[in-house]
């Protein structure tokens, strides 16, 4: 594979060649903003999410000196960008899976319904499952939606949210655990693949 095609190919090519040309870290941020913003914006609303996707690719640019060239996909550590600028706004998504709850409403499913959402969209408007994740500890919370809203394998999540593929396998096990006691034993998880195989 030529160098050219290997920096139309992969994200870390593109972050190389960033390091010496900046102006090239805009094709990470046309490759990956779509998929960060829809992220934040199922969290935070859209009024917050502006904010933290602008925030994650300024972070993203000014550290990509230190990005692991060795791993060809940029998603996950994108993905951990957001979510820990998202954990400034715990508050603010708590209350939004409140407003969530009380309306059953999600006003993101009909913006981004080019996406196969269909994972967790039905029951992501359901007030009862908006309540329970309003009520999940934050980490829970973090994994399990990168798993089901955004369809990263288990390794992934590990490395976006830096911590071991097994506190992500046990933070997912217990997250599916309350889901179910908190709605009364109705088995929402079905929906969630059990492990994403992607890698």
């Amino acid at each position: 594979m030529s160098d050219t095609s290997r920096a139309e190919a992969d994200d870390a090519s593109v972050i190389g060649r960033s390091r010496h040309e900046p102006e090239a870290f805009a094709e990470i941020f046309r490759r990956h903003a779509p998929d960060i913003k829809r992220y934040v914006t199922r969290r935070l609303g859209g009024d917050a999410a502006e904010d933290v996707v602008a925030e994650t690719f300024l972070a993203a640019f000014s550290r990509r000196h230190a990005y692991d060239l060795a791993r060809p996909n940029a998603r996950p550590w994108l993905y951990g960008i957001a979510t820990n600028l998202m954990g400034r706004h715990v508050r603010t998504e708590v209350r939004y899976l409140r407003a969530l709850r009380r309306t059953g409403a999600d006003p993101v499913t009909a913006a981004f319904t080019d996406r196969s959402d269909e994972r967790l969209t039905a029951e992501a408007s359901g007030p009862r499952l908006a309540a329970a994740l309003a009520a999940m500890p934050k980490g829970r919370r973090d994994a399990l939606l990168l798993v089901a809203w955004e369809g990263l394998s288990y390794p992934e999540v590990a490395r976006a949210l830096g911590v071991r593929v097994g506190t992500v396998r046990s933070r997912i096990n217990r997250a599916k655990a309350q889901l179910r006691r908190e709605l009364g034993g109705t088995d929402v998880m079905a929906i969630v693949s059990e492990e994403p195989v992607h890698e």
